[in-house]
């Protein structure tokens, strides 16, 4: 008889140490095949309950005596939140990294090394340090290394959004360690990356494991830029989350640091984060977003990848993301506790020349800047699509749906117009300035000899004598940005240079015959909508308290004296509130108001070192 045959049952690990009562979707699944000790490649969207696919294995494991499991992850601070969580929940885990003195190290290392440590979470090039390995080496020998798990596994793949080259080297742990089984997570991969995926770390023997992408609780909206987008993001956030936790990504550093001051100027408690400012700087404004309540941060990409807040309300985009694995990676981040949130975008004709440039300005091969403009022309199409948000971009990851419901077009569909002529009196007016000495000119140039506007340039270059010539002047300029970025979202224009002039691409012949009829976007504000209810589905009326559940008077009174008391041990833990109870948790405490340990074992999210570490405090806060 094998250890493996004196396997504790996932389910019995799931209720005792996470105190939930099943397990979602292909979690059993997947948790199954580990512990058995099988290869996986598991793609689950963000809030999916990644986590548990290998720390439940990691416990089952490690209770069987098959040692430690190694945790592959990328940033410090979500090491220390997840090893936090696991230790107050009762399971011995830690993390090396730098921010530990040498004699913590140490301390780490002789956990480990002895097989008490149930997971150890490490960046990739500690654990492909001559080292470390040679101390996996020792407890492979010892017959003490029972797992990997590698996090955010997209970051190996050249076509991922967050490619990472420290994670190449990972696929030694097969080369070096084929008996010990793999498990690789991520939240976001095309056909592509997956493939890159199982090939980068040597996981073809592995089972894949694909769960639905779909984030029903999270409304998607997308709206044309104006000439003050800032503003646009203001009202979005006064309307719709005053007092909520959200993000705004923004471009550039500059643009973060302006948005940051700016919003704290119209009385938002916003924070910058780009890779620009000073370390502690950072790190002191990223453990304020993760413990403080209604903290807004602004950011450029280089915050997020693990960010395990789950009451971020809102996430913005100031800026168009590179590609669809980004935005959803990023949206992702919103309500990953299963309460309504909102993913927001505003959207414009610079943001499509700006992706492009930065495409076309990078020293990568032709290949893969192929590749790049054809995801950007997906995430174009869902910025421009008439239907249903969720569909298209559950279409990309390669699921089939139908309309939610639960979108800006689904809720309020835009007005559609036959677009055709104007398209062809505008890639005309391209093509004649073209004819006239081969000149090229930029949108706001163009814009002005159609709609017939004299100015400096138009006088110089004589070009009120065009035949197109105020052939537009019936359509304002809002509504001619609209049709160029359509056209180049669709492919029939394109930008080049150092000065972003339009051309003609080929297929913008097969429009000028009038052989292709475009149908385009009426451009309008977006609808006032009020805040998010808790709760219920998104856009469903106003809510009146941050608690994830709809509450009556009382059960609220009692869910704001259970918050204060879980921020009290919070600060004494040096953890983030969440990571104590989470809001829902709280919530159905407050709702349920039970009256012994009894009642309280069972409301998810109270496992037993919980319940034996604050069951009576809870009690006594609810009493």
């Amino acid at each position: 008889m094998t250890r493996a045959d004196h396997l504790p049952a996932p389910t019995q690990i799931l209720q005792e140490v996470f105190g939930y009562s099943a397990f979602r979707g292909a979690q059993a699944d997947i948790v199954g095949h580990v512990v058995a000790g099988g290869d996986a490649l598991v793609l689950m969207p963000t809030g999916g309950g990644k986590s548990l696919c290998y720390q439940i294995p990691a416990i089952a494991r490690h209770r069987s005596q098959q040692g430690v499991t190694v945790v592959v992850s990328p940033l410090i601070a979500l090491m220390h939140d997840q090893v936090g969580a696991l230790e107050e929940a009762g399971v011995h885990a830690a993390f090396l990294n730098s921010s530990l003195s040498g004699e913590q190290a140490a301390h780490v290392e002789r956990e480990m090394m002895s097989g008490r440590l149930v997971m150890l979470y490490a960046a990739p090039e500690r654990i492909t340090n001559p080292r470390f390995l040679a101390q996996l080496d020792s407890l492979q020998e010892r017959g003490l290394l029972s797992l990997f798990a590698i996090d955010e596994a997209h970051c190996v793949s050249q076509w991922g959004h967050d490619f990472r080259s420290e994670y190449l080297a990972l696929s030694l742990l097969h080369e070096r360690y084929p008996e010990v089984p793999r498990i690789a997570l991520t939240a976001t991969a095309d056909d592509l990356t997956r493939a890159d995926i199982i090939e980068r770390l040597r996981l073809e023997e592995a089972r894949v494991f694909i769960s639905s992408f779909d984030r029903p609780n999270i409304r998607y909206t997308i709206v044309e830029k104006d000439s003050k987008p800032r503003d646009q993001l203001l009202r979005f956030i006064q309307d719709e989350h005053h007092e909520d936790a959200g993000v705004v990504y923004c471009q550039s550093r500059k643009k973060v640091d302006e948005t940051a001051d700016w919003l704290v100027s119209a009385g938002i408690k916003a924070l910058p984060y780009h890779a620009g400012l000073d370390a502690a700087v950072r790190q002191r404004h990223q453990d304020r977003f993760l413990r403080e309540d209604s903290i807004v941060m602004v950011a450029t990409i280089a915050f997020g990848m693990g960010i395990d807040k789950p009451d971020v309300r809102f996430v913005a985009h100031l800026d168009l993301p590179k590609n669809i694995e980004s935005y959803y990676q990023e949206t992702g981040r919103a309500g990953r506790d299963g309460a309504a949130a909102d993913a927001w975008m505003t959207y414009g004709l610079a943001d499509v020349v700006n992706q492009r440039r930065m495409i076309d300005e990078s020293p990568a091969g032709e290949e893969f800047k192929k590749g790049q403009r054809g995801k950007l022309d997906a995430l174009l199409a869902l910025a421009e699509a008439t239907d249903c948000r969720r569909v298209r971009l559950l279409a990309y990851f390669g699921e089939l749906s139908t309309a939610c419901g639960n979108c800006d077009n689904c809720l309020v569909p835009p007005a559609t117009w036959d677009g055709t002529d104007s398209a062809r009196k505008l890639l005309s007016c391209i093509y004649r300035f073209h004819q006239n000495g081969g000149q090229r000119f930029g949108a706001g140039h163009l814009i002005d000899v159609l709609r017939g506007k004299v100015t400096d340039k138009v006088t110089q270059y004589g070009h009120q004598s065009l035949s197109t010539w105020g052939i537009g002047a019936d359509l304002p300029e809002t509504q001619w940005r609209a049709v160029l970025r359509q056209l180049i979202a669709l492919g029939h224009v394109f930008t080049e240079g150092e000065y972003m002039t339009l051309a003609l691409a080929d297929s913008a012949r097969a429009v000028l015959k009038g052989e292709v009829q475009l149908l385009l976007r009426v451009p309008t504000a977006a609808p006032k909508r009020g805040r998010l209810t808790r709760g219920t589905k998104p856009g469903a009326g106003s809510g009146k308290s941050s608690a994830p559940i709809e509450l009556d008077d009382d059960a609220l009174a009692r869910f704001e004296l259970l918050k204060a008391w879980r921020a009290e041990v919070a600060k004494e833990h040096g953890l983030p509130a969440y990571v104590i109870f989470q809001n829902v948790t709280l919530a159905e405490m407050a709702r349920q108001n039970p009256q012994s340990l009894d009642e309280l074992v069972g409301i998810s999210g109270v496992g037993a070192k919980k319940l034996e570490a604050y069951g009576e405090e809870i009690l006594r806060v609810l009493g």
